[in-house]
């Protein structure tokens, strides 16, 4: 028998949602640990802080069919005050980052989310090596500072390119790129 050696498993979607179960929220928290105490040293032991009592969370999650397999990105949003909104903890599994349209697609419904909710401003503190691809996404820069000694940007985004998401539970589809 010749044996050849099997490929990785590449979903051919992504499902990006709002989180509706305890597993997605457990692998959201665990995939900002990852990415922010692990990878980057941002925080020590765990980033969650007071916001993540109301904020929600949205999940990227990785599909095999019709079944989710695991949670490949993650953000949360939360209304400060009535029709001001922030978005935070942007993370993307170091495996998934290749596939440009998970990070695209968390931005794109945590923002039409919110302006489903009455949004008005929809604002984000962007690790200044990101703030190409939220300049793409039609946001602009208000200011630079320092957050736990790394340079970021204060993001406003331009909501007219953003149209309102009435099922974020639901969400949108994120495909792959296909190589040519």
């Amino acid at each position: 028998m010749i044996f050849e050696p099997f490929s990785a498993f590449n979903a051919s979607e992504y499902m990006v949602k709002f989180t509706t179960s305890a597993w997605e929220r457990r692998e959201a928290y665990a995939l900002r640990r990852d990415v922010f105490c692990k990878e980057q040293g941002i925080f020590k032991g765990d980033d969650r802080d007071g916001f993540d009592e109301y904020a929600i969370p949205i999940v990227a999650l990785s599909m095999m069919g019709v079944a989710a397999d695991r949670v490949v990105g993650t953000v949360r949003i939360h209304e400060e005050e009535p029709g001001l909104w922030w978005g935070s903890r942007l993370a993307v599994h170091s495996d998934f980052r290749a596939i440009g349209a998970l990070g695209t697609t968390l931005i794109k419904l945590a923002v039409s989310s919110a302006n489903a909710f009455g949004c008005h401003t929809f604002l984000a503190n962007v690790q200044s090596q990101n703030g190409l691809l939220f300049r793409r996404l039609h946001w602009e820069v208000l200011d630079e500072f320092e957050i736990h000694g790394k340079p970021h940007l204060r993001m406003k985004a331009d909501l007219s390119y953003y149209p309102p998401c009435r099922t974020p539970e639901t969400g949108f589809v994120a495909l792959p790129k296909r190589a040519a």
